[in-house]
């Protein structure tokens, strides 16, 4: 019982700290996960697909591809270190209206592809690569980066 009172005593005894003035944290800056750094070639590939895939869900299919696949389009991307997208062209293809709509697609990214500055070849003014589209028979696609084993 003595203990518990002296307890009480000393408890109220104590001098409050005055509450010390709050400095919110900075938080850091927001941006999308596609502007994370790629660690490899393939990552960097995977991170631009992605953003493609996001920026035309209306014209994308998922699941299996198709046995026989009406229109394949292989577009090469070159990019600024910054991730600007510099040019974008028809390497390979048969099929004029496919070609048209992989090109609207790359183009329908509202923003900047990750940074690409630390895969660049040194003394390099773009990162070049290239993206595969494969088409279904309603010329919806899925990017070969993304498809996986079939």
């Amino acid at each position: 019982m003595i203990v518990l009172a002296a307890a009480s005593l000393l408890s109220a005894c104590q001098t409050a700290a005055p509450p010390a003035a709050r400095t919110p944290a900075p938080t850091p800056p927001r941006t999308p996960a596609a502007l994370q750094l790629a660690a490899s070639i393939d990552a960097y590939k995977s991170l631009v697909a992605q953003q493609i895939m996001a920026a035309n869900a209306e014209y994308t299919f998922s699941g299996r591809l198709p046995p026989m696949l009406p229109a394949i389009v292989v577009l090469d991307l070159s990019v600024g270190p910054d991730g600007e997208l510099k040019s974008v062209h028809v390497h390979r293809s048969r099929d004029s209206e496919a070609s048209a709509a992989a090109l609207a697609a790359v183009r329908r990214v509202p923003a900047f592809f990750p940074p690409a500055a630390h895969l660049m070849r040194r003394h390099a003014r773009t990162f070049d690569f290239s993206e595969t589209f494969l088409f279904n028979e309603q010329y919806r696609f899925q990017l070969r980066t993304l498809s996986g084993p079939q």
